[in-house]
């Protein structure tokens, strides 16, 4: 009777905690936090939509009002969706134009519902004064604005200097908007710390920048030490304008994953990546979209036990012609987009839906002077108009870095015209880097040639397009030496380059400021050093802008000149883009030759200097073989 009581007993005990057993699993499971990210960065302005060629066809692709759209669908599903920009949110369209007053591009991703996003290189192409403006007109606005954070400005060290004038207004900008080194968001049930990077390449890419930073990696590091030991949060994220690049040992975000092990999740902008899979290192994922906003990066994590976070899915959604746009925010982006006629483009007797020209051309893609080292038309009729537009020019240079959208078949607007080169402000502060007169010798020019042989495969934005200079260069050959001919054409005709002649160069502001650093960046090898027309280096080249009756010459308008001037081939009233530019013109020639002849002919210093250092190296080698081969017979000898 007792046995039976007691497995009576047992069996109601056993049934009573089945059911726990079966809720006990269902709370662990609810316990897991998970966390759903949106994310951008380097969208330069694209506030509408544009078309562009997608895999061989012209489509009309990305759009604040389709990313609202996506970002309402998401939110729809998890309100509690963090939404980051990687930063560069701004120049490359004409909404740019009127950056400092309107702030369009800051209030329109707080409309959107951006949390964080940090500064970009170009957010600081309108100088100190420029940006400082921004974030005020941005806070004065009044309306819904993103926590804007970056934690490796050296504040401590332009303060030691005493801060410049441009210094003090960023510093008055920062201190109206809110900048910080970090914030955190509740999502949810869920703390997150969203820290921001400022990378040393981004340094180098804006030469307008007045400020001081920190090692980004070093900076970084200790502010993930701050929050862990001043906040309660379950995950940290860091927005980085810093990069990823194909060589790891270089990719600028993953030396920072590799260092700060504690960051969850990094936001890569600057170099434009679109990574279809995130790259992982151990507990550190990094993520990119992309650039203008033509896909908008989507992702979601779950915490594990041990406190950090797994990546449980991923996609990068294209901002496709598919996706309705959001019409309020289409209204407000329009809104915005009128203030640009009359605060910008009326200066220039121009309307940004003017027609220019009609294009029948297929001119090259964006990625194709990136992917391609070979002559482009993009980049052809780009140099052609600026030195259309300059008399007596003898070479115009164009870097690839430089050039912001191709153009499409069909009519060429300002609008388009504007895109394709939009970076900058001159020195009058208006929008849009100012055409430079330069000189160079022609010793230099050859060197310039060089540079795009030798160096552009490993910084694609230095390769260069030239009117009235051309060369041909073997990609086999030895670095620095690639370059086997190299000429300059006039109406034609051949002319000899001479090495000690003065040469008149055309170029816009920013790469004859960048010209100006090859001899940093080369550690002295290569010197490329803009002269006035008495052959004295040139100090300020601000001095030397284009102007007409007083006014800059900027490179767009110079670009959009230029299209007026084709012929008008259909009669029509509207000029023709010209059939010239249907084929290529050996300004740029590849001459890819395995031939033991070709690959050794003209030698110059450079490769003198090479192979000299080669034969030391050798030389070393060797000595350091008959070193250990005596110390070891001493060795053998000691030992008999």
């Amino acid at each position: 009777m007792i046995i039976r009581k007691r497995i009576m007993s047992l069996f109601l005990a056993t049934t009573l905690l089945v059911p726990l057993a079966q809720i006990t699993p269902l709370n662990a499971e609810s316990d897991t936090k998970e966390v759903d990210v949106m994310f951008t960065h380097d969208t330069h302005s694209h506030l509408d939509s544009f078309t562009t060629n997608v895999d061989g066809e012209l489509q009309e692709v990305g759009g604040f009002a389709r990313i609202k759209t996506l970002i309402n669908e998401q939110k729809k599903e998890n309100p509690d969706t963090l939404i980051l920009d990687g930063g560069d949110f701004s120049m490359g369209t004409l909404i740019q134009t009127v950056y400092d007053t309107q702030a369009a591009e800051l209030r329109m991703l707080g409309y959107l519902g951006y949390d964080v996003t940090t500064l970009g290189n170009h957010e600081f192409d309108y100088r100190s004064k420029g940006l400082a403006n921004m974030l005020k007109a941005a806070k004065a606005s009044g309306e819904t604005i993103p926590n804007l954070v970056v934690c490796n400005v050296d504040w401590d060290g332009m303060k030691k200097a005493g801060l410049s004038k441009g210094q003090k207004q960023i510093q008055s900008g920062f201190e109206t908007y809110g900048v910080k080194d970090y914030v955190v968001i509740q999502k949810g049930d869920t703390k997150i710390a969203v820290t921001g990077a400022f990378g040393k390449d981004s340094l180098k890419c804006a030469p307008t920048c007045e400020l001081l930073f920190k090692d980004p990696v070093e900076a970084v590091k200790d502010t993930v030490e701050k929050i862990k030991k001043n906040e309660e949060v379950d995950m940290i994220v860091c927005v980085s304008h810093c990069g990823t690049w194909e060589d790891e040992n270089k990719s600028e975000d993953e030396i920072l994953a590799k260092n700060v092990k504690d960051i969850d999740l990094i936001i890569s902008g600057h170099t434009h990546s679109e990574l279809k899979v995130p790259i992982q290192h151990e507990n550190t994922y990094i993520v990119s979209c992309g650039e203008y906003g033509r896909n908008i990066g989507s992702l979601s994590m779950k915490q594990s036990s041990d406190g950090r976070w797994d990546l449980s899915s991923y996609e990068l959604i294209p901002v496709s012609e598919n996706i309705h746009p959001d019409e309020k925010t289409q209204n407000r982006i329009d809104e915005l987009m009128d203030t640009v006629n009359m605060n910008y483009l009326a200066d220039f007797g121009y309307t940004r839906d003017c027609v220019l020209a009609q294009n029948d051309i297929e001119f090259n893609s964006l990625e194709e002077l990136y992917s391609k080292h070979e002559e482009s038309n993009l980049g052809q009729i780009i140099a052609d108009s600026f030195a259309y537009a300059v008399d007596s020019v003898d070479v115009a240079v164009v870097p690839s870095g430089t050039i912001r959208d191709t153009y499409t078949k069909g009519d060429i607007t300002v609008e388009d015209v504007y895109n394709s080169f939009s970076l900058g402000i001159g020195k009058d502060g208006m929008a849009g880097y100012p055409l430079i007169s330069t000189y160079l010798t022609g010793k230099e020019l050859k060197l310039a040639a060089e540079v795009d042989a030798s160096v552009s495969d490993f910084m694609t934005t230095a390769r260069l397009y030239c009117s009235g200079l051309n060369f041909t260069y073997n990609p086999n050959r030895m670095i620095l030496n690639k370059v086997t001919d190299c000429y300059l054409t006039k109406e034609g005709q051949r002319i000899e380059i001479q090495d000690d002649q003065l040469y008149h160069v055309v170029t816009d502001l920013y790469t004859g400021q960048m010209l100006g650093s090859v001899n940093k960046m080369s550690y002295g090898l290569l010197s490329l050093e803009p002269k006035d027309k008495d052959g004295n280096p040139i100090e300020n080249l601000e001095d030397h802008i284009i102007k007409e009756d007083g006014k800059e010459l900027k490179a767009w308008d110079a670009i959009a000149r230029y299209m007026c001037s084709f012929d008008d081939t259909d009669g029509d009233g509207i000029s023709n883009v010209s059939k010239y530019y249907a084929s290529t013109h050996e300004h740029k020639i590849v001459d890819d030759s395995m031939n033991i002849i070709d690959l050794i002919k003209k030698p110059n210093k450079f490769s003198a200097m090479i192979v000299a250092i080669i034969l030391v190296i050798i030389l070393l080698i060797v000595l350091l073989i008959l070193l250990i081969r005596r110390i070891v017979r001493k060795l053998k000898n000691k030992n008999r």
